[in-house]
């Protein structure tokens, strides 16, 4: 399955900072929490992006750790980098691209994670057997991803503005069956941990702030719905005004997250 995706900073980010003012739940603190990691690992993330789960390694372990980042994005890995210089360029960042094999050596890591990455592998199956060769035996892989109710409100109203189907999320699609499928084909026992987090918009400013990023970080999922700028600008104007009808309604919009957390066990 091709996803023709690619994600910028600044959408990215921006979807952080929302998540980040609007929740009232802290994802990093839950990962923390259900992997319980150890001092003297070596950890390898996937798809690290700006390397956020990088640092939050780095933080929790208060240094003690030997983590190496990775992306295919050349441009999210500039600011992993500059990131990386305020803790003494402690973590390792490297380009990767996990639809080819991993340039990585086998039985080397204790833990492999991939935070809201995997689902947009081409072969998942293909993408997983390398994070299970490049873990040591007892290593554990972490993902995370979209639940298929994730984000409920956020589909259905642009569903209602749109009047037109949402295609299909590679998330919330793929990530609770043929994701969590494949994991329990190849590793020896996963478990599964749900993380929900209510956004709640008291006006419809931060939630068009949001719809804006998420759906211009994913445009390229989007293309039924919008393909010039023009027709993404049309599109934010219905979905503004859909927005504006549910706050008056209902004084706020609650849009809540819904993660899954898959432990696996080589």
């Amino acid at each position: 399955m091709k996803v023709d995706f690619q994600e910028t900073a600044k959408d990215l980010l921006k979807r952080i900072d929302i998540h980040s003012q609007y929740g009232s739940r802290d994802i990093d603190a839950w990962m923390l929490e259900i992997l319980q990691l150890q001092k003297g690992i070596k950890i390898l993330d996937v798809g690290c992006g700006t390397g956020k789960q990088c640092f939050s390694y780095y933080h929790a372990l208060e240094g003690d750790a030997d983590i190496t980042g990775t992306d295919v994005s050349e441009s999210l890995l500039a600011q992993a980098m500059e990131e990386n210089q305020k803790v003494n360029n402690a973590v390792k960042f490297q380009q990767l691209d996990f639809n080819q094999p991993f340039d990585l050596p086998s039985d080397t890591f204790d833990l492999v994670s991939a935070c809201f990455a995997i689902y947009y592998a081409q072969d998942i199956a293909f993408t997983l057997g390398e994070m299970h060769r490049v873990l040591k035996p007892g290593g554990r892989l972490f993902t995370t991803g979209p639940m298929p109710n994730n984000k409920a409100v956020f589909y259905e109203i642009i569903k209602e503005a749109t009047g037109k189907p949402i295609p299909p999320m590679p998330g919330s699609s793929r990530y609770a069956s043929e994701i969590y499928g494949t994991m329990q084909q190849l590793f020896s026992k996963v478990e599964q941990h749900i993380f929900e987090n209510p956004l709640i918009f008291p006006t419809v400013e931060p939630f068009m702030e949001y719809t804006r990023a998420s759906m211009s970080e994913d445009r390229r999922l989007w293309n039924a719905l919008f393909v010039t700028h023009e027709d993404f600008e049309k599109v934010m104007t219905q979905i503004e005004e859909a927005a504006r009808k549910r706050i008056e309604r209902d004084g706020k919009i609650v849009m809540t997250k819904v993660v899954g957390g898959f432990i696996a066990t080589k």
